[in-house]
C-alpha cells in the first residue's frame, strides 16, 4: 500500500469512528418522563401564563434571554454557577470546573443552566463544552451570561439561549462556584430538576413540585385558545370572542 493510500485509510477510519461516536450518543429526550413529554406539547408562553395562574409567581426569564442557536428546549435543569473573582482564583483549572463537571455528568434530555453572575461580557459556553453537551445528549443550554463559538455550535445544532454573545473567556475573570445548586438565571430561580421550556418567545421555568398543576393548566390554555380561533375568524371580533370564552 502506498503512503498516500495508507494516510487516506487512517483518515477514513478516524472519520468513521467519530461519526459512530456521535451516532451512539444518547437520544436527546427521555420518553420515560411524562411531565417532560407533556410540556413538549405546549409552549413557553402558555407555561408562563400557567405559572401566573397556578403558582402566582413569575416563571419567565428576562427579555434578553434569546435563542442564539434556535430550537425548542424542554427538559429538566442541571445547573452551574460562576462568580467574578481575581485572576489568581480564575485559573483554567478553576474557572469552568463545575460547568464541565455538570455537563460531563448530565443525563440525556437534561438542560444545562449556566449562570455567570454579572457576566454579560464573558462567555459561559463555547465550542468544546457545546460539543460535550451534544455528545451527552443534552436537549439544550441556557446561559445567564455570554456565549461564543456560534459557528461551531450552529454546526452541532444544539439549541443555545443566552443573554449576550461575546468572544471572551471566563478564564482569568470568573471562578467556578458550584454545580447542581439553586441559581438565579434571567431573573428566575432555577433548581436542579425544575422544568425548562424554551422557544422563540423566551424561556420559562416551572418548579418541580408544581409541575403537574402547571402542565395541566398550560394544556387547558392551549385547548381553549385553539377553540377561540375559529370563532375569531367567523366573528371578526376579538371582543365578542373574549366575552364568549371569558379569556384573552
Amino acid at each position: 500500500m502506498t503512503r498516500n493510500r495508507l494516510l487516506f485509510s487512517f483518515a477514513l477510519a478516524g472519520a468513521v469512528l467519530t461519526l459512530a461516536g456521535f451516532q451512539a450518543a444518547p437520544k436527546p429526550q427521555n420518553p420515560a418522563d411524562p411531565i417532560v413529554a407533556g410540556f413538549s406539547k405546549t409552549t413557553e408562553s402558555s407555561a408562563a401564563d400557567a405559572m401566573d395562574q397556578v403558582v402566582g409567581q413569575r416563571g419567565f426569564m428576562t427579555h434578553d434571554m434569546r435563542p442564539r442557536i434556535p430550537g425548542k428546549i424542554v427538559g429538566r435543569a442541571v445547573t452551574a454557577l460562576l462568580r467574578e473573582t481575581t485572576p489568581d482564583k480564575a485559573t483554567p483549572a478553576l474557572s469552568a470546573k463545575h460547568s464541565v463537571e455538570m455537563i460531563d455528568n448530565a443525563k440525556p434530555g437534561e438542560v444545562a443552566v449556566i449562570v455567570v453572575e454579572n457576566g454579560l461580557d464573558v462567555a459561559g459556553l463555547g465550542g468544546l463544552m457545546g460539543t460535550t453537551a451534544k455528545a451527552r445528549g443534552l436537549t439544550g443550554v441556557v446561559i445567564d451570561g455570554g456565549v461564543r463559538d456560534l459557528e461551531e455550535l450552529r454546526r452541532l445544532k444544539l439549541p443555545v439561549y443566552s443573554r449576550s454573545v461575546v468572544p471572551s473567556t471566563t478564564v482569568g475573570r470568573w471562578a467556578s462556584v458550584g454545580n447542581n445548586i439553586p441559581v438565579r438565571c434571567g431573573g428566575v430561580t432555577v433548581r436542579p430538576g425544575d422544568i425548562i421550556i424554551a422557544g422563540e418567545d423566551g424561556v420559562t421555568v416551572v418548579p418541580k413540585e408544581r409541575e403537574a398543576e402547571v402542565l395541566k393548566r398550560a394544556l387547558e390554555i392551549d385547548e381553549r385558545e385553539s377553540k377561540m380561533i375559529p370563532h375569531i375568524l367567523k366573528e371578526k371580533s376579538l371582543t365578542k370572542v373574549i366575552q364568549m370564552f371569558n379569556r384573552i
